[in-house]
C-alpha cells in the first residue's frame, strides 16, 4: 500500500443534527492558491492528537465554536477524502453548542448556505471539497446527518 497521508479533519456544520436545513461554509483568506475559495472548517491532525480531539481544537481556533459531532461523511478511502497527493481529510456533520462563529484564522468570510440543489454552485469551492458537498447534500436528504448509533 502507499504511504501515511497527512490526516486533515473538518466538519459541515449544519443548523441541526435531527432537521438540518442548511450548512455553514468558509471563505479561505490563505494561501494564495485557495484565497477566496470555499470549505469546510477544518484543519491538520497534531501529533499524538487524535482526529476527534483535532477537530474540536481546530474549529474553537478558527471559528470559536464547540461542536457536537454527528456522523462521519465517510470517503472513498480509509482517510476520508483524498485532497491531493499528500493529504485526505475525514468529515463529520456538526452542530455549534457553544459560541457565534466568527473568522479568527484562515478566513474572511462566513456563510450559511441552504443544503438545496445550488450548494454546489453557489460559492465556488475548493475543487478537492467538491465531492464531500455533494456527500453532505446526498446524507442530508436521507438523514444520514446525526449520530450514527
Amino acid at each position: 500500500m502507499g504511504e501515511q497521508l497527512k490526516q486533515i479533519v473538518a466538519v459541515a456544520i449544519v443548523d441541526d443534527l435531527n432537521t438540518p436545513t442548511r450548512m455553514l461554509a468558509a471563505r479561505r483568506n490563505r494561501p494564495e492558491a485557495l484565497a477566496g475559495l470555499w470549505e469546510f472548517p477544518g484543519g491538520k491532525v497534531e501529533s499524538g492528537e487524535s482526529d476527534i480531539e483535532a477537530v474540536h481544537r481546530e474549529l474553537r481556533e478558527e471559528l470559536g465554536v464547540d461542536i457536537e459531532l454527528g456522523a462521519e461523511i465517510a470517503g472513498p478511502i480509509d482517510q476520508g477524502w483524498r485532497l491531493n497527493n499528500k493529504a485526505a481529510m475525514r468529515v463529520w456533520f456538526a452542530a455549534i453548542t457553544q459560541g457565534e462563529p466568527a473568522t479568527l484564522d484562515g478566513h474572511d468570510q462566513l456563510a450559511w448556505l441552504d443544503l438545496d440543489d445550488r450548494l454546489e454552485s453557489v460559492v465556488p469551492w475548493i475543487p478537492a471539497d467538491a465531492p464531500i458537498v455533494r456527500a453532505c447534500l446526498a446524507r442530508s436528504r436521507i438523514g444520514h446527518v446525526g449520530q450514527t448509533p
